[in-house]
């Protein structure tokens, strides 16, 4: 979920900066994550290693005592999280369930809208957020991307996955889009709080008089069903969600993504700044996961390998 509340670099909720990694991950991405619910289906799963587990010393004492690592997501963001047949799924928990195979803890996921997740960090509601959350510098320093001002203490980031804005529309109904310019005086559709809407809110500002119409829904479920019934005319969103929608909704026949993603950036794993130890922990076994392997396995198993990285960066969005 390209999700994020910030303007994305100039480098992109979302990834994949080069035309030849869109291209592949346009062939690569379609299979899939999209509900809310806690995660109950893994609960004993990750956390029987306990004391045992290679990085369970690196862990702060309250999470070593509790064997728990609360996670707020707004589950509904297939391919990232998702719920199926009554449990949550998708490159998320999976990734989740991976780190704490590693840390000797089990990652609960508590289903939470989008926007509202950092406030839930903020409140100790949750340890951490995990939703195709942007890394970007106005989260890390908890200024506003609207008004540019400080609002909080901000956060910092365990990135884990690179990926892009994408605009998508009806199948065989383009209405001439091809790009971010084509926008002007069309009715678009995003998820509130993400780094879409900036995208959208910001191209809207260059179009004169002839504004971008914006709707914002809680999910991108609901966009993406608002477009489906013709009440827009093009969709914004992270590049594996939209090329999930195109793949899925219809059987492949309701929508097709117009044009290249833009502003390539990281998502992260979001830790409030007063809990260094965890983002270390957390970092430490994202690194254990990629050289183990089973972070690529993740990666394939989604379709999203475009999207990979090398190494765990801390606050590496800019």
């Amino acid at each position: 979920m390209t999700a994020s509340t910030t303007p994305r670099p100039a480098a992109a909720r979302s990834r994949l900066a080069a035309a030849g990694a869109i291209a592949v991950a346009g062939a690569l991405l379609l299979t899939g994550c999209g509900d809310q619910t806690k995660n109950k289906d893994k609960d004993g799963d990750s956390s029987s290693a306990g004391a045992s587990a290679p990085l369970f010393d690196k862990l702060p004492q309250s999470v070593k005592g509790s064997r728990v690592i609360r996670v707020g997501s707004d589950i509904a963001y297939p391919p990232v999280e998702f719920v199926k047949d009554g449990k949550t799924v998708g490159i998320d928990p999976d990734i989740a369930d991976a780190l704490g195979k590693q840390l000797g803890v089990r990652f609960t996921f508590n289903n939470s809208k989008f926007d509202s997740l950092v406030a839930g960090l903020r409140s100790k509601r949750y340890d951490i957020a995990m939703s195709a959350m942007t890394d970007t510098k106005d989260r890390q320093n908890g200024v506003d991307p609207k008004t540019k001002k400080k609002v909080s203490d901000g956060l910092d980031f365990v990135d884990y996955f690179q990926a892009g804005v994408s605009l998508y529309t009806p199948k065989g109904k383009t209405q001439g889009i091809k790009g971010w310019q084509d926008l002007c005086g069309k009715k678009v559709v995003v998820q509130r709080g993400t780094v879409s809407q900036d995208l959208t809110n910001a191209q809207s500002e260059k179009c004169g008089d002839n504004k971008i119409s914006i709707e914002a829904y809680d999910t991108d479920v609901l966009a993406q069903t608002r477009l489906r019934s013709g009440g827009a005319d093009a969709g914004a969103s992270d590049f594996p969600v939209a090329a999930y929608a195109v793949k899925t909704s219809g059987g492949g026949n309701d929508f097709e993504i117009v044009g290249d993603q833009v502003e390539a950036a990281p998502y992260g794993i979001a830790v409030g700044k007063d809990n260094a130890q965890l983002r270390d922990a957390i970092k430490a076994a994202m690194d254990a996961i990629i050289k183990n392997g089973e972070y690529q396995k993740i990666m394939d198993k989604w379709g999203v390998s475009a999207g990979a990285i090398k190494e765990a960066k801390v606050n590496g969005g800019s």
